[in-house]
């Protein structure tokens, strides 16, 4: 089974409850305006097979919580989604959640075959203009939907208003220097960041700036 990837990571600690296998999956049909993370539209790159990518989060597994698969959108890739899912249920108790842009309403043929295997979904795309005021979710238009008792009694907590400690942004480093950032940032926070990086005489380039040059 061949996926798309756009990267691994681990631990996550922002995108939901312990610690946390981060699994972004590559391509996005969806392509939200002010989407952080641009670089994964791309239908190309991140080429892998499921093999591989199960070999490389089997060490991390006695160490994981859960799951988080984000992207790009997983459901543009449904059969790799389903495969992953699957494979690790059978690989770990964790629980696992999903983000997707697309409303729920139109995922109804492809959560019949993950029945029992996801056990958060949060749905619909983002919208910069829209309010945001609830963990886990990058405007308050997306919805969290429990999929099994797991996801209710694990993710239940995040229905709520954002407090201080849902502030906070994983940091990754890759070996050539790029710098990743997994969490939901407040409106403009990464904008602000590049201004101060290039105000002490740094070249930087986010996501967003991507976005506009396609």
């Amino acid at each position: 089974m061949n996926i798309h990837l756009s990267r691994l990571h681990f631990p996550v600690r922002s995108l939901g409850p312990g610690q946390r296998i981060g699994i972004w999956f590559q391509g996005c049909s969806i392509r939200c305006p002010g989407c952080i993370s641009a670089d994964t539209w791309a239908v190309t790159g991140g080429e892998a097979t499921l093999e591989l990518v199960l070999e490389q989060v089997c060490p991390w597994l006695p160490h994981a919580d859960g799951f988080t698969i984000s992207g790009g959108e997983p459901f543009d890739q449904p059969d790799a989604l389903v495969a992953l899912v699957r494979a690790l249920r059978e690989m770990s108790s964790g629980d696992i959640l999903v983000y997707s842009g697309h409303p729920i309403e139109s995922l109804a043929g492809i959560l019949a075959q993950t029945d029992g295997l996801i056990d958060a979904l949060i749905t619909d795309p983002f919208e910069l203009d829209a309010p945001h005021t609830r963990p886990l979710r990058g405007s308050d238009n997306q919805r969290l939907h429990f999929l099994t008792e797991l996801g209710r009694e694990r993710f239940s907590q995040y229905q709520r208003d954002l407090c201080k400690s849902d502030k906070s942004l994983d940091v990754m480093f890759d070996e050539d220097g790029t710098v990743w950032f997994a969490g939901i940032p407040n409106r403009n926070d990464f904008h602000r960041l590049r201004d101060l990086l290039t105000d002490q005489g740094h070249s930087v380039q986010i996501s967003a700036d991507k976005a506009q040059n396609r």
